[in-house]
């Protein structure tokens, strides 16, 4: 059935599972816009690379079946079935536009990203529907990149959203706030062991002159140090010198602001 026309067909509780073999019926590249699959048994379905533009696929059963790059932008999967169901990394839009940026067709690529933003949208209330939080976090995520890609290329939104990426991958990402605190320290630490701290008058430093084993324990008195600064703990049994003030200082800053974003990313996988 590849390329099959079905446009606008009424198809409700049509039953299309393939029961003589462990393949699904191959349905890949149709054109099923706006067709009425309500209620249909689509297990295991190929609809690779089909158009399913404004498709009725309310309470049909789609588990398990392969809808990558397909066009669902607009159709209403309210209660279907979708456990294992095989989406891909990115939509067909999201593709489409990246394809149009390559082509220096700037009006196009956007309109592909509204669409994407949209469709995302949809899947993630649906997959938040029927239980699916890991694929619903998935598609938020695509979504908020999808969003990012229409703001200006060098506006300050494009770039706080950017960041806010980077660090928490839109607050699904808890591991990657914990990633970022890791290197932070350590970096921090770097800093401190080259221009040295002060414990109780005893300069922690490296120093070419001394041993591996000394400059070793210099450096995890840097490490210790760098920790109790990224958390605000403040001893007070090691204090920076010179430059290495100015390190602690953001270093203090950028920590209050890491460890509450991990709170907040970090109850939020919780909460869903």
């Amino acid at each position: 059935m590849e390329g099959f026309s079905l446009r606008y067909a009424d198809l409700e509780n049509i039953d299309l599972v393939n029961k003589d073999s462990d393949e699904g019926f191959n349905l890949t590249n149709a054109d099923l816009n706006h067709a009425n699959l309500r209620g249909a048994h689509l297990y295991n379905i190929d609809l690779k690379g089909s158009a399913l533009l404004k498709a009725d696929f309310r309470h049909a059963n789609l588990n398990f079946a392969d809808m990558r790059d397909t066009d669902i932008l607009g159709a209403d999967m309210t209660k279907a079935r979708i456990e294992h169901t095989k989406w891909g990394d990115k939509v067909r839009q999201e593709n489409l536009a990246e394809i149009a940026i390559k082509q220096n067709q700037h009006e196009e690529a956007l309109d592909y990203y509204q669409q994407a933003e949209e469709t995302y949208r949809a899947l993630c209330t649906v997959c938040e529907a029927e239980g699916q939080f890991e694929e619903a976090g998935q598609f938020y995520y695509r979504e908020m990149i999808a969003r990012r890609h229409q703001l200006p290329l060098l506006s300050s939104k494009r770039l706080l959203s950017k960041m806010v990426d980077f660090m928490c991958a839109y607050g699904e990402s808890p591991a990657r706030v914990i990633g970022i605190s890791i290197v932070l320290i350590l970096f921090c630490a770097v800093f401190y062991f080259f221009l040295g701290i002060d414990n109780e008058g005893l300069a922690i430093v490296f120093r070419p002159d001394k041993d591996l084993t000394e400059n070793v324990l210099a450096l995890g008195n840097c490490i210790y140090f760098s920790v109790v600064t990224f958390t605000t703990l403040g001893y007070g049994d090691i204090t920076p010198i010179g430059l290495a003030r100015f390190i602690a200082t953001i270093e203090a800053f950028s920590g209050t602001f890491i460890l509450a974003l991990f709170v907040v990313v970090f109850a939020k996988k919780m909460m869903r």
